[in-house]
């Protein structure tokens, strides 16, 4: 009998219970979705007619995972403001720059320390200088803190973050992808890629209007398709000048942004960010031997650290600049370190380009620890800084309510 469509439906089943659990422990999903699809696939047994083996269906399943990248990407372009960045204050800038740096420095030293090559280095870098907009958002939700101070920082310096992996993903597409091996030819497909990537976003802000006149459709059904029909067609197109897919959804929605039509779209294309991407972490979470993950733990424990000394260092600066208390400073940073779903996007880069598989092991544990540790270290940040306070001899004793 053909299983596919019952085998989607479990894989389905498993994914909802773990994220009902995980809400249930007030525990970020991601971590759990991957977890579940680790503790199935190839490995697992087959009772009756539960295959956990997912066999039929992975391929399908795979590909509901590539939706649910294009999805992720795609509503992050609709959240993007880049005017908004620019008013945001040079605190987020200057604390932005100085998160990325240190971050990415961190990432090169580490590939360098366990002897990557330069290809495995760049993707280990994108993956420790990426902090996870969702996590990120959920805890300060959950914990309260949407009117702190600080939250504005965290915030911008996330946009700005993002903004720098959007590039870095798209020259990692055309270093990986691409299949260049001289240094000139990785440079000509890397500038083609970000050449694509500018005058696509120029021409865009200038035809907005007219998009926004032919989006002036009543019929929810006819408006879905057209958003999607430009979603996949410019996604899949981004791929002829070595612009991961990937991106290529992140500029349809970085466009479309600055549509008047841009509140609707977001409405529309939220449940499938929600289903899609949950499917692509538990995909991901598929692709993963257990037995694989040991010559990477204590590479991932290495860069868990150097992660969160580095972020609490660019926390400190920021919140320096913005003249805020050292108190809510060790906020940012600690906040910041939550690690999710830009991680994974560059980790199937890797695997798509043929890398060391180690670079997958790696993210795995070092997305799973800080998926875990992120929102606890948030949530105990004001613990953590009394201790500091009690054995360094250091701290602002006039704290600000709510910091």
């Amino acid at each position: 009998m053909d299983t596919i469509i019952f085998e989607v439906g479990l894989a389905i089943l498993l994914v909802a219970t773990v994220g009902l659990i995980a809400t249930k422990l007030r525990f970020s999903v991601i971590p759990f979705y991957i977890l579940v699809g680790m503790a199935v696939g190839p490995h697992a047994p087959h009772v009756w007619i539960f295959d956990f083996r997912f066999i039929e269906s992975s391929e399908f399943i795979d590909f509901m995972g590539r939706l649910g990248v294009l999805f992720l990407l795609f509503y992050l372009g609709l959240e993007f403001s880049v005017g908004r960045l620019m008013k945001s204050g040079k605190s987020i800038v200057i604390g932005g720059l100085f998160y990325i740096i240190i971050n990415f420095l961190f990432g090169l030293l580490l590939g360098w320390m366990m002897g990557m090559p330069l290809k495995e280095t760049l993707v280990i870098a994108g993956i420790m200088t990426s902090s996870s907009t969702a996590i990120v958002a959920k805890v300060l939700v959950d914990l309260k803190r949407t009117a702190n101070r600080e939250t504005e920082i965290i915030m911008g310096m996330i946009m700005f973050d993002d903004l720098f992996i959007a590039v870095h993903i798209s020259i990692l597409s055309g270093l990986v992808l691409s299949g260049a091996t001289s240094f000139l030819g990785v440079l000509l497909t890397s500038l083609s890629a970000l050449i694509f990537i500018l005058l696509f976003l120029i021409v865009g802000r200038r035809v907005i209007k007219y998009v926004d006149k032919g989006l002036n459709i009543s019929s929810p059904e006819l408006f879905l398709l057209v958003i999607l029909a430009a979603l996949f067609l410019i996604a899949g197109f981004s791929e002829t000048f070595h612009v991961a897919e990937a991106i290529g959804a992140l500029m349809v929605g970085l466009v479309l942004a600055e549509s008047v039509h841009v509140k609707r779209i977001e409405q529309l294309i939220l449940p499938f960010r929600d289903f899609f991407g949950a499917m692509f972490f538990f995909s991901f979470g598929l692709t993963i031997a257990p037995a694989s993950l040991g010559g990477a733990v204590g590479m991932a424990i290495l860069a868990v650290v150097l992660t969160i000394i580095g972020n609490l260092v660019a926390g400190m600066l920021a919140g320096k600049i913005a003249g805020i208390s050292p108190r809510a400073s060790v906020n940012i940073g600690l906040t910041l370190s939550s690690r999710g779903e830009f991680s994974i996007i560059m980790a199937n880069i890797g695997k798509a380009g043929g890398l060391l598989p180690v670079v997958q092991s790696f993210a795995v544990l070092y997305v799973l620890l800080l998926a875990i540790l992120g929102p606890l270290l948030t949530k105990e940040s004001k613990r953590i800084y009394n201790l500091a306070v009690k054995l360094f001899g250091r701290g602002n004793k006039t704290e600000q309510p709510g910091q």
